[in-house]
Order: C-alpha cells, then sequence, then structure tokens
C-alpha cells in the first residue's frame, strides 16, 4: 500500500541550540521526479542522490511517481547530511515498505553513503538531549555516534550501520533489544596524562603566577624568550584547573559534539584547550560565517584558550575579543536572527618581544 503523506522527526542546530525538524515525504501520480523544499543548503539537496542510491543498495526501489520531500520549519536554512537517514525512512514509510507508526515518537539522524551505509553526523549528543525534554522515546542514530550517545539523557537509543539493518529491524526480523544503548553504564575516565603540571622543573614565579591565575580565573600573558617553556606551562593549566560540575560537563560535551570533537574513546575529564594560530580570522576566533557557528573562543569554553605569539595576532582579532571577555558570551547578529554562544574561558597569551607593541596597536 502507498500512503498519500508520511511524516517523520528528525533534528538540526541553530546556532549551539537543538531544534526538532519535520520531514515530510509526499508520493502522488505525476512525471517522475523528486523534489525537495524547505530552504535548503546545497549539502542537503544532494540528500535526493544518497537516498536514492542508498534505497537501490538496500534492496529496495523508489516508485515511479511524483516524490515531494518537504523539511519543516521552512523558514530556518537546512544544512549538513544528518537528514538522509530519516529521508530514506519517511520515503519507504510512504510506500509501504515500513510501518509508519513503529517510528511514532522517534527522532532520526544519519548520513547515507551510497551503498547504504550511515555515517555519523556532528551534534548528535544536543539532539538527542532534547529529544528526551520534549518527550520523545527513541531516538535512531549512525553507530559510529555510539560513544557520544552515552552521554545523553536516560532515553532509548537505536544504532545502526546500514538503511538495510533498519528495513529489517523496525519489520521485526532481528531481536530489538540488541540494538539499544544503555546510557544509564556510562564511564568518565580520569586521563593519567604524561604532561603533568609537576613534572615542571624551575620557573618557580611563573607557576606560582598560573596557579593564582586560574584559582581566581585571572587572563595571563607570560613573556620571555624564545625555548623557555611558556608554551608548555600553559598546556598543562587543564589539568590543574578543578573539576568540572555536572552542568559544566553537559556544555562542553554539547559544544564539542556540535564541532564534531567527540571521538571514539571515552570521555576524558579534563577542560577543554584551545590554540589557534596566530594567523586565525576574526570568524574562526569568535564565530560566524553566513549560518553562524561556533569559533575557537566557545570551543575552549569552561577550559583555556592559549594565544601563543600574540603580537603576530591581527589587531582586528584581538579587539574582537573585548566583549566575550567582558560578557563571557559571544553575540552575533544577522538578518535570520541573533546568535549567542558562550565564551567563558582562561585567556593565557604568551609573547618573546616588548609589550610596548601591543600597546601601539590600540593606540
Amino acid at each position: 500500500m502507498i500512503y498519500i503523506y508520511c511524516c517523520i522527526n528528525s533534528g538540526a542546530i541553530w546556532g549551539i541550540e537543538p531544534y526538532v525538524v519535520k520531514v515530510e515525504a509526499d508520493i502522488s501520480q505525476g512525471m517522475p521526479c523528486f523534489n525537495m523544499v524547505g530552504l535548503l543548503a546545497s549539502e542537503v539537496r544532494e540528500a535526493r542522490e544518497r537516498v536514492r542510491s542508498a534505497i537501490k543498495n538496500s534492496g529496495e526501489s523508489l516508485p515511479m511517481y511524483r516524490v515531494t520531500v518537504n523539511l519543516s520549519p521552512a523558514d530556518r536554512r537546512k544544512e549538513g547530511t544528518g537528514y538522509d537517514l530519516p529521508i530514506a525512512l519517511s520515503l519507504l514509510c510512504a510506500m509501504g515498505r515500513l510501518d509508519v507508526s513503529r517510528f511514532d515518537n522517534t527522532l532520526i539522524m544519519g548520513e547515507l553513503g551510497l551503498d547504504g551505509n550511515i555515517n555519523r553526523v556532528n551534534g548528535i549528543l544536543p539532539i538527542i538531549n532534547m529529544a528526551k525534554r520534549l518527550g520523545f522515546s527513541k531516538c535512531i542514530i549512525p553507530k559510529e555516534n555510539t560513544n557520544e550517545a552515552r552521554y545523553a539523557d536516560n532515553i532509548k537509543v537505536y544504532t545502526f550501520s546500514t538503511l538495510r539493518e533498519v528495513i529489517e529491524y523496525f519489520n521485526n526480523i532481528h531481536n530489538e533489544e540488541s540494538e539499544i544503548i544503555d546510557n544509564t553504564n556510562r564511564e568518565e575516565v580520569s586521563e593519567q596524562s604524561e604532561n603533568d603540571f609537576s613534572d615542571i622543573y624551575g620557573q618557580e614565579s611563573v607557576k606560582r603566577a598560573i596557579m593564582i591565575a586560574v584559582s581566581g580565573w585571572h587572563n595571563m600573558l607570560m613573556i620571555g624568550a624564545p625555548g623557555v617553556g611558556k608554551s608548555m606551562l600553559a598546556y598543562r593549566i587543564p589539568y590543574i584547573m578543578t573539576e568540572m560540575s555536572e552542568e559544566e560537563k553537559r556544555e562542553v560535551l554539547n559544544i564539542q559534539s556540535i564541532c564534531g570533537l567527540i571521538g571514539n574513546n571515552d570521555y576524558i575529564l579534563k577542560r577543554p584547550y584551545s590554540a589557534p594560530h596566530h594567523t586565525i580570522t576574526k570568524a574562526a576566533l569568535i564565530g560566524g560565517g553566513k549560518e553562524p557557528r561556533p569559533g575557537e573562543i566557545t570551543i575552549a569554553h569552561r577550559g583555556v584558550m592559549f594565544l601563543d605569539e600574540l603580537p603576530e595576532f591581527s589587531p582586528i582579532v584581538l579587539d574582537s575579543l573585548r566583549q566575550p571577555l567582558e560578557e563571557k558570551v559571544v553575540k552575533i547578529h544577522r538578518m535570520n536572527g541573533n546568535y549567542e554562544f558562550p565564551a567563558n574561558c582562561l585567556i593565557i597569551a604568551a609573547m618573546n618581544k616588548d609589550i610596548t607593541r601591543i600597546i601601539h596597536m590600540f593606540d
């Protein structure tokens, strides 16, 4: 049986805030074609070719009908490749290959390869947490995102490697319990780092200054000749900072998930550390772009951002740090909306030249 209309829930990130995207599929009589609407970026429009090939290589086929897919809300620009899997499943439900009722109260994310493999996507963690808050009962995500899903709220999370697995799974060919992530059995590992602060010999005055700066969360500038250990000291600062609270851990994990920085290993209980090169642009440092995304200062939120060779940074870039340093947030205004990115980090700078050069930059 071919349904006229089918709707499946997915998710997206607006700045750093998640929201629900409804993936609507309609199959009707008419000239065979595959249309996608909903204010889409180019990588989202390309989903129709990935979805078409993935469905074919998973043992199914699209009917020779007029296919229309809409991503709602249509007033927000959709970016990324995480809509591939919900688009494919909505089409399969509309074609009658899957029972759409099996996806009630379900949020789905995943990128499809042409062979039907499901690839990882960024931003899974905050989207799963949002699904829990909004009352969804389960989520379907790529198996490659399993690690970060373990740190989500207590909600059923199904992981799959291929589109064929999803089809067989929800047609009751496999045992349901085998695919569920146990969110309550998560591991947090305290890193036994070789970069311990106590391994530094000498430089007692600098080490004392760093401990005072860390204790009071004061920004710091180190001036010294090349090779005296400024970068080495800065890299070890996160290891002497206090352990993050649960709220801070959640903030840091959400930002790292959105930026694609969570790997396949267990999450390490260490505050973030960022050391951008002095050629960095203003948008890359504080965030921005046509559709604003977090910058390095947001990636370092609740941790340390190290600015080595401070005089080499562009004066425009350094000047852009004034408002984030004062308000601990980055505010970006665009015609399509306003964005706020957290930026509460400890800034450590280093230089081996006279400080008067920095002063002259702002004269």
